[in-house]
């Protein structure tokens, strides 16, 4: 519920007591989402199929020729860069050739974890049948081994003909040189000079020849499967703590929010709580007890004359009147006669709980203010029987008295007095 424009009420939702006490008057809308919301987390994880995730473990190891390096951190101490490697093992190439190993057109996507301080990659496929994610699991990993394989041994291919090559010039100018001491005098500058450069083409000569057998001899080793992925027994997915707690939160969500609209819409007013809240007028008292309303209201009227009104109009009037004229030290009036506005000190609004609204409430208190009646509070009721419609075969001299202020404490008539004082 929201208060109306024209009375000024506390808003609703401005702290957390607020908060708390709108989930209270909307606690069955609130109830009701939530567990709509967790049903709908159900409903969804039975709808889900299940996807089983197979995991293999494969150790890094160097290849034996220079690799890119990683950088040490508390999180990776290793030499090798695995999060390279990690994105290797997620490429198109490792995944086509992982596809022709499991005989597949286009397998499953492949997630590659590193855990930390580790030289270990962990190669997770999840797919809808267990077997078939343990095997693209495997087919991953070997796929993986041998790209890094054959990387390893393309780089050491490639270095063998680039010492093959320089290896080859070495030579030819070592040829060139010797064909030209063969040509100076001993003893010469010249013949000194060729016989020193044909010293250091022979060293070049023998350590290219070194590094060319080294090469030969290196071992590629790219790394092993330390730990083969098995079909799993149980799915990984749906998961039952998941789904039913993000259907409750959704619920908790949807529900706080419906109860939010729906209590800001809704003007209805249902309790004397909801008569101040949403009216900013006092609940001065409960009809059921007439004591307690007497008192209330002889306290709150600031003068002699009161007048009474009902909203909804329909309710009447005579309920409060009645105990009123015949124990408290009032005039009351009902509306009925002309001059009760004008004569009025003060008014007292008669609410039936669960039929009025906070709209007529406020329009009620604008008609009386614009006529300089201020209103003092309200009493509520929860008997919403209709007055009974008048006797027009007798006069109704009790109401005539009540309404022209003749009648006053212990029921003795009054002489009506005009503005001076004087009798009228």
């Amino acid at each position: 519920m929201s208060s109306t424009p024209d009375c000024p009420a506390h808003r609703s939702g401005t702290d957390l007591g607020e908060h708390l006490s709108l989930l209270r008057r909307r606690w069955l809308l609130f109830l009701g989402c939530f567990l709509a919301g967790g049903t709908m987390g159900l409903a969804l994880m039975r709808l889900t199929p299940p996807a089983y995730t197979a995991t293999t473990q494969v150790l890094v190891t160097p290849v034996g020729v220079p690799e890119q390096g990683n950088q040490v951190t508390s999180r990776q101490r290793e030499q090798l860069n695995l999060d390279t490697e990690a994105q290797i093992a997620r490429s198109a190439v490792v995944a086509a050739a992982a596809a022709k190993a499991a005989k597949v057109t286009e397998p499953e996507p492949v997630e590659v974890t590193v855990p930390p301080n580790s030289a270990v990659l962990l190669m997770s496929v999840t797919a809808p049948d267990p077997a078939t994610a343990a095997a693209q699991s495997r087919a991953y990993a070997e796929a993986y081994l041998a790209n890094r394989a054959d990387s390893a041994q393309a780089a050491i291919t490639a270095q063998q003909k680039l010492i093959l090559a320089k290896l080859k010039q070495v030579n030819t100018a070592l040829g060139e040189v010797i064909g030209q001491l063969g040509e100076l005098r001993r003893g010469t500058a010249e013949h000194a000079l060729a016989a020193h450069r044909q010293g250091v083409l022979n060293r070049q000569v023998n350590s290219l020849t070194l590094k060319y057998d080294a090469l030969k001899t290196v071992p590629v080793t790219p790394g092993s499967v330390i730990s083969r992925a098995e079909p799993p027994l149980e799915p990984s997915s749906p998961s039952l703590p998941l789904y039913l707690a993000s259907g409750l939160v959704a619920g908790l969500l949807t529900g706080a929010g419906a109860a939010s609209v729906r209590d800001r819409l809704d003007t209805r007013l249902r309790t004397a709580a909801d008569v101040e809240r949403l009216t900013g007028l006092p609940a001065l008292a409960d009809l059921a007890r007439p004591a307690e309303l007497i008192t209330a209201v002889v306290a709150a009227c600031p003068g002699k004359w009161l007048l009474v009104r009902a909203v909804p109009a329909e309710l009447g009037t005579a309920s409060v009147i009645a105990p009123l004229a015949a124990s408290a030290p009032l005039s009351v009036l009902n509306g009925a006669e002309v001059g009760d506005l004008g004569r009025a000190d003060a008014a007292v609004l008669l609410i039936g709980l669960g039929e009025a609204t906070a709209e007529r409430v406020a329009a009620t208190v604008r008609q009386l203010d614009r006529h300089g009646v201020p209103v003092i509070g309200a009493v509520t009721t929860t008997d919403l029987t209709p007055a009974p419609a008048p006797d027009t075969r007798r006069p109704n001299t009790l109401g005539k008295l009540v309404a022209s202020g003749e009648l006053t404490e212990g029921g003795a008539l009054t002489t009506p007095m005009n503005t001076l004082g004087k009798p009228t």
